[in-house]
């Protein structure tokens, strides 16, 4: 059951703290839960994939486009700040939550994106149960967050290719090595 109140008060205290508000595919994990639970019931399939999605590159895109294809929908868990910087270090993320939430939101293949505390996605996959969820091919299937509620709830696991040649840490790293070559 959605507590409404507690959805109007998150938004309100969050419009407060931030002044405007996000691109409209931001959502909360209630309102993706309403505005795709429907699609859902109406035997659209739900896809979720999450990450950090820091300086968006290439591989990025192509993960998010073969994820899309795989059904009618496709949601993208993105970790908060914190999350980032428990998962790589100081220094990380380059570019705020929100800000990376906008850019994925505006994303053709993307239909809502949903900023996340916690250091996994376990309790919104939990909640939303995708049809698909949709991990890294560099994550083994033993260790991808939700893959037993899914699978319980019919659903499947798929572990996308990994897009060689991109990476935001690589990228982090050469742009730091070409700041020493500088000096």
């Amino acid at each position: 059951m959605i507590d409404w109140q507690f959805a109007q008060r998150a938004a309100a205290t969050w419009l407060s703290e931030h002044g405007e508000p996000l691109h409209p595919a931001v959502l909360t994990l209630e309102e993706i839960i309403l505005r795709f639970g429907r699609e859902k019931r109406n035997g659209k399939r739900v896809v979720f994939t999450n990450g950090c999605f820091d300086l968006l590159h290439p591989g990025h895109i192509e993960s998010l486009e073969t994820a899309r294809a795989l059904g009618d929908v496709l949601i993208v868990g993105l970790n908060s700040d914190e999350g980032v910087r428990r998962l790589k270090g100081p220094g990380r993320p380059v570019i705020p939550a929100e800000e990376r939430a906008e850019i994925l939101a505006s994303l053709e293949c993307v239909d809502a994106v949903l900023i996340f505390e916690e250091l996994t996605p376990q309790r919104v996959i939990a909640a939303l149960l995708p049809d698909v969820l949709v991990k890294g091919g560099d994550w083994p299937g033993n260790q991808i967050v939700g893959r037993e509620e899914v699978e319980a709830a019919g659903g499947k696991v798929v572990r996308g290719e990994v897009v060689e040649g991109y990476s935001t840490s690589e990228i982090l790293r050469k742009i730091r090595e070409s700041g020493k070559e500088g000096r």
